[in-house]
């Protein structure tokens, strides 16, 4: 394993945080678990620590130096677990508190986007407080017919929903409450789903899903045999280095840093709309970042020291 200027030891003692409380525990613990293998094949001191069983303060008692943070979704990459490393005085990866709480929102997302002119799908933002059933028909109206329901801070797809009836809308609606207060309805992008990996601010190979589901769900990104996935994704160099400048810009407008991943559609007549950005994305050896970093020529194990050597900036 080359560690560039590193040595194993260098690196100190390492926590790697899985797990949690989300809605995304089980797929946090895989990636986690994928995580602490490669650091410990590379010689390196990392230990799990799972903050649903453990108190945040332990890192200090138990003397870790660094933190490697592969928590999915609310308390991980929300700018939760950022704020509390950062009274605790332990660099971690990636993105920072802000950063973390506008892309971990798809609606506050949405509106940093939409206020730099960068291409997004028509929306709506509902809140639970004030929605009326009754207004369905016009939302799908007003947005094309078709549109995919989301809940604002939820990843993996979760709550997620397609609908192109009132009724159907309405239902989507209401399950995606079930996780939120805030839902996002956007205009359904009828063209296949791309993914760009960022890693120390270089955007790697774009990658194209497809899936014979409605849309790339929580069933087709964890559980499916039948989601495909082409890197590189098929696209001529230009339009793969102009995704590549997209997915970079959106990326850091929204103050993302270190590493992470921009998830975009591209329509009929080729144009990309963003969806969001992912600040602590899946990390086992089949996710999508290794996927893409393996095409760009980097090993598991390389992408995983990289991202922690990222920690040293903050030291």
């Amino acid at each position: 394993m080359l560690l560039g200027k590193y040595t194993p030891e260098s690196f100190g003692k390492v926590a790697v945080l899985l797990g949690g409380e989300s809605a995304e525990r089980e797929v946090s613990l895989a990636s986690g678990s994928a995580v602490l293998k490669s650091l410990h094949e590379a010689g390196i001191d990392a230990h799990g620590f799972d903050p649903a069983h453990r108190s945040i303060c332990e890192l200090v008692t138990d003397s870790f130096d660094r933190a490697f943070i592969i928590l999915h979704g609310r308390g991980g990459e929300d700018g939760v677990i950022q704020g509390a490393l950062q009274q605790l005085k332990i660099s971690y990866t990636g993105t920072g508190v802000l950063g973390s709480a506008l892309a971990m929102d798809k609606v506050l997302s949405k509106l940093v986007w939409s206020a730099r002119n960068m291409p997004t799908a028509d929306y709506r933002v509902l809140d639970k407080a004030s929605f009326n059933p009754n207004e369905c028909a016009l939302i799908l109206a007003d947005l094309g017919g078709t549109v995919m329901v989301k809940p604002s801070r939820e990843g993996s797809s979760i709550g997620m929903a397609k609908a192109s009836n009132a009724s159907s809308l309405q239902k989507a609606i209401e399950a995606a409450f079930a996780f939120d207060n805030d839902v996002l309805v956007e205009s359904y992008i009828d063209g296949p789903e791309y993914t760009v990996s960022i890693v120390n601010g270089v955007a790697l190979p774009s990658i194209r899903m497809t899936s014979p589901h409605d849309f790339y769900d929580y069933q087709a990104k964890y559980a499916s045999d039948d989601t495909e996935y082409f890197c590189p994704s098929g696209l001529p160099v230009a339009q793969e280095q102009e995704l590549g400048r997209l997915a970079l810009t959106a990326f850091e407008m929204l103050s993302g840093a270190g590493w992470g991943r921009v998830d975009l559609m591209r329509d009929k007549h080729g144009k990309f709309y963003l969806l969001e950005s992912n600040t602590a994305p899946g990390m086992t050896e089949k996710s999508l970042v290794p996927k893409a970093a393996a095409q760009a020529g980097m090993s598991f194990q390389e992408l995983v020291v990289s991202i922690l050597a990222q920690t040293f900036a903050n030291d």
